[in-house]
């Protein structure tokens, strides 16, 4: 009788309010693809009563995450913040469903749920900021990696600058003799460098890009370095582009330096879809020839599995080359990198790691092929790729190509 006299004051404690929380969950208006997203849960305890609730929130099913719950103790009338960290793997609309509180007393004979409606949509977007990232690295006034930093080139382009006096060193053949005529001295033509150039970022959507590393796909770090790579591009005046292909026809967003032309592209990036087949490269070349009639320089983003992989397509690749200024961009598989520096014990891990360093070496046999035909190959670390692709790109527009 008093085992049932105490737990019946224990549910009465529980059930005494018929509100015994306010709970609101708060965030940005839209995540950001691989980065953490934090998530605010504002919590108030609304009962006389200190109270242990664990709370769980019904998340996105892209988290796969199945046992999310946060343990809160809250005393009579306490008000309580809780942060959460999301890391999004893919983009799309994601969507958080009702929020639920599981708490008891301290007596614990008996729990109650209390259910919140908070239904919530958010879309993510490829990394902004990853974008601001890449652009403070390369705009800083002292940049702290190799190649990363702002050129101001002085040659002969197609941008005429100014007219300048004669000084020891300038070029000759640079000389205006209408100019000299008129001042009486020696003026020469100031040029720099040219900054209308076009440049396309191709985007791979076929089945070869759907290898993870680090919780995202290549192709979703493919979108984030495109996007990081558009900024800069816009940023140093030219022109940027994109092209997404896959076993489907390709599409377009034509090169612009407008306000608009960024956050095209980001949508455009954020509708891209993987297939499941392989890539057409012949889809992909008509397009070029028939919709980009001046020289340009495309950025590939793609994945070569075998170096007879990249031989079906070489011909293509060769077109795309003589039209236009290529430079190709694959993906190191790091963990069978790894495996293949591991020390073998027996047979089987001998035969394992020979398979691991002929994949190994076939990647690099792929860099030696293209360069063989003077493509541009960049064969990168993953979590490395914007940054090896804006040094790229900085490294062909300094010189001119």
């Amino acid at each position: 009788m008093l085992f049932l006299w105490v737990f019946g004051y224990d549910v009465w404690q529980l059930y005494s309010v018929k509100t015994p929380f306010l709970c609101e969950r708060s965030m940005n208006e839209s995540f950001s693809l691989g980065d953490k997203n934090q998530v605010h849960y504002h919590l108030k305890n609304l009962t006389k009563q200190y109270l242990y609730a664990t709370l769980i929130d019904e998340i996105p099913i892209q988290f796969q995450d199945f046992n999310f719950e946060i343990k809160i103790e809250m005393e009579a009338n306490q008000q309580k913040n809780v942060d959460y960290t999301f890391l999004p793997p893919t983009r799309g609309v994601y969507h958080f469903g009702n929020i639920h509180l599981l708490f008891h007393t301290k007596l614990g004979l008996s729990e109650r749920k209390f259910s919140i409606l908070s239904p919530m949509d958010i879309k993510v977007f490829p990394s902004v900021l990853h974008l601001k990232e890449m652009e403070w690295k390369t705009f800083q006034r002292n940049p702290t990696n190799l190649g990363v930093k702002r050129f101001r080139r002085i040659g002969h382009t197609l941008e005429f600058e100014q007219i300048k006096n004669y000084v020891s060193g300038d070029d000759y053949r640079s000389i205006n003799w209408k100019a000299s005529s008129r001042k009486a001295s020696l003026m020469v033509n100031q040029y720099e460098e040219e900054r209308s150039r076009q440049i396309y970022c191709i985007i791979d959507q076929s089945r070869v890009m759907k290898t993870p590393f680090e919780g995202l796909t290549y192709m979703e770090h493919a979108i984030n370095a495109a996007l990081a790579i558009t900024n800069i591009i816009l940023k140093k005046g030219d022109l940027a582009g994109l092209i997404k292909f896959s076993k489907n026809r390709p599409s377009i967003i034509k090169a612009d330096r407008s306000p608009k032309q960024l956050n095209q592209i980001l949508l455009s990036l954020y509708d891209a879809k993987e297939d499941e087949g392989d890539a057409d490269y012949e889809s992909l070349y008509a397009l070029i020839r028939n919709k980009l009639k001046q020289r340009s320089l495309l950025l590939l983003f793609t994945n070569f599995d075998s170096i007879y992989g990249m031989e079906r397509n070489l011909s293509i690749l060769r077109k795309l080359q003589r039209l236009h200024q290529l430079v190709v961009v694959f993906f190191e598989n790091t963990e069978i990198s790894a495996f293949a520096n591991t020390p073998a014990n027996d047979t089987v891990q001998i035969y394992e790691n020979t398979v691991a360093q002929k994949y190994t070496f076939e990647k690099i046999q792929i860099v030696q092929k293209l360069e063989q035909y003077g493509i541009n190959a960049i064969y990168t670390h993953p979590a490395q790729l914007s940054l090896q692709v804006i040094n790229k790109y900085l490294e062909l527009k300094s010189r001119g190509i």
